[in-house]
């Protein structure tokens, strides 16, 4: 069974950088294509940015488009999120899910396996 943990999430100030990991067991992540939602206080949960299993394909939500950056480990047991020039807005609960197979998507209900989140705060 997979399982999905993320770390990386913390506190910077606006402005700032933070690099979230998304890291699997009980299977590698090579044939399943990746999304990166985050939920924020009072707010639905949101796709921000997803990933092919193969890698050749990155979804951007437009509002971290450029700021953001997804990719995969060599190690296929593992996806980052690199997150540039922060802002409070970015502020919420960080969740990375997995659904088998070559859909790449931000639509949250396509995704079967999730992580328990970890948080970012964005505030000076």
């Amino acid at each position: 069974q997979l399982q999905l943990v993320e770390t990386g999430g913390g506190l910077v100030q606006p402005g700032g950088s933070l690099r979230l990991s998304c890291a699997a067991s009980g299977s590698t992540l090579e044939h399943y294509s990746i999304g990166w939602f985050r939920q924020a206080p009072g707010k639905e949960r949101e796709g921000i940015s997803a990933i092919s299993s193969r890698g050749n394909k990155t979804f951007y939500a437009d509002s971290v488009k450029g700021r953001f950056t997804i990719s995969r480990g060599n190690d296929k047991a593992t996806v980052y999120l690199q997150m540039n020039s922060l802002k409070p807005e970015d502020t919420a609960i960080y969740y990375c899910a997995a659904v088998r197979g070559l859909v790449v998507t931000l639509a949250r209900g396509m995704y079967n396996y999730w992580g328990q989140g970890t948080q970012v705060t964005v505030s000076s």
